[in-house]
């Protein structure tokens, strides 16, 4: 599978490429929406939670600022791995008519998807970084703990959501029913509020919810300028690559049949 990855990996490239441009293709201000968008949401959480709303986080009354970078590490995390979930979900359905005509790897195709999802990922956070940076708030001596916690997120996401992909060849509900799993799933994990707030009783709960401990590490480096707890993170990798050997099997048992079904 890696060696199919690598020798089309060119072609994979250019998929992403051209289904990046064509998100924005015929708008006036082109690819500069992938940058309006997310700084728009930046400037917006800031300006209302800090500013207006004078939201606060348990334990940093006295940070102005602490609520909405909380927020923003909190929901672009999420919108990543949302993004790449329902990508993986519905790219065999999208691509059906290429998987019949092109002779190729089909497993380059969540590739694909899950490339193009962290492309908005780089630009979203990349901003986000930049809003750090002009506020003072840059966790230099943290930011490289970034890096094994995205490849802790993107393995589970992926894993995930390739499973739910060749489900949804052949039971389409699966696309519409991770819609609303996926709704309920956002207010299961601490993003909009903290995991202090929450009774005791049903914290134990969270225990269950993978992506409880990816966000949560994001914010202690954004938020609380703390090193994460890899160990908590190791058991969502865990679950990642026994999501990833049970996806890759049922791929693989049904790449045949999923063509015809297409």
């Amino acid at each position: 599978m890696v060696k199919s990855i690598w020798y089309y990996r060119q072609f994979i490239c250019s998929c992403i490429k051209r289904e990046f441009l064509s998100r924005y293709k015929g708008s006036v201000l082109g690819v500069v929406w992938s940058i309006v968008q997310p700084l728009a949401m930046i400037v917006v959480y800031t300006v209302i939670f800090s500013e207006i709303m004078r939201a606060k986080l348990v334990g940093m009354d006295n940070d102005g600022l602490a609520y909405s970078i909380y927020l923003c590490s909190g929901v672009l995390t999420w919108d990543f791995f949302t993004a790449t979930v329902m990508a993986c979900t519905n790219v065999f359905l999208v691509n059906g008519n290429l998987m019949k005509k092109i002779s190729f790897p089909r497993i380059c195709l969540p590739v694909i998807s899950v490339g193009s999802a962290f492309l908005n990922f780089c630009i979203s956070y990349g901003l986000f970084f930049i809003a750090l940076l002009v506020l003072g708030r840059f966790p230099f001596d943290l930011i490289i703990f970034v890096v094994p916690i995205l490849f802790v997120q993107i393995i589970f996401a992926c894993s995930f959501g390739i499973g739910l992909g060749v489900l949804n060849v052949f039971f389409r509900d699966v696309g519409q029913l991770l819609g609303v799993v996926l709704q309920f799933w956002f207010w299961f994990t601490p993003i909009v509020y903290p995991s202090k707030i929450i009774p005791e009783k049903l914290l134990a709960f969270m225990n269950f919810n993978p992506m409880y401990y990816v966000v949560r590490s994001y914010q202690e480096i954004f938020v609380y300028n703390q090193v994460p707890d890899f160990v908590e993170l190791s058991g969502v990798l865990f679950i990642g690559f026994l999501l990833g050997v049970w996806s890759l099997r049922l791929y693989r048992r049904h790449v045949g049949e999923m063509v015809d079904e297409l």
